[in-house]
């Protein structure tokens, strides 16, 4: 920086690999969890981008008609009653959850 007409050269920053990838769920807090479970021997970096975008997708949709379930029945709060409303009423979703029970403590 010293001498006339030099810039200062400063740092890139650290991007995260969610932001890299457009997603909303962490990748680095997947990729650890995935590494400590001891699920296989090596975990590749694009495995935890794809489960974050996986889990993330799920997310969306399961939100989305519970949302549109809350709205007929005039609620402006999702509870969990509108989770297993949409739960049950998405085919593809409902055989994907089969075994889960959702609480219905608010």
């Amino acid at each position: 920086m010293s001498g006339r007409g030099k810039k200062a050269v400063s740092k890139p920053k650290s991007v995260s690999r969610s932001s890299r990838a457009g997603l909303t769920f962490p990748v680095g807090r997947i990729h650890r969890l995935l590494k400590k479970g001891q699920y296989a021997k090596r975990i590749g970096n694009g495995s935890a981008v794809y489960l974050a975008a996986v889990l993330e997708y799920l997310c969306v949709e399961i939100l989305e008609l519970a949302g549109n379930a809350c709205r007929d029945n005039q609620k402006h709060r999702i509870t969990p009653r509108h989770i297993l409303l949409a739960v049950k009423n998405d085919e593809e979703i409902n055989t994907l959850l089969a075994g889960v029970i959702i609480s219905e403590e608010f």
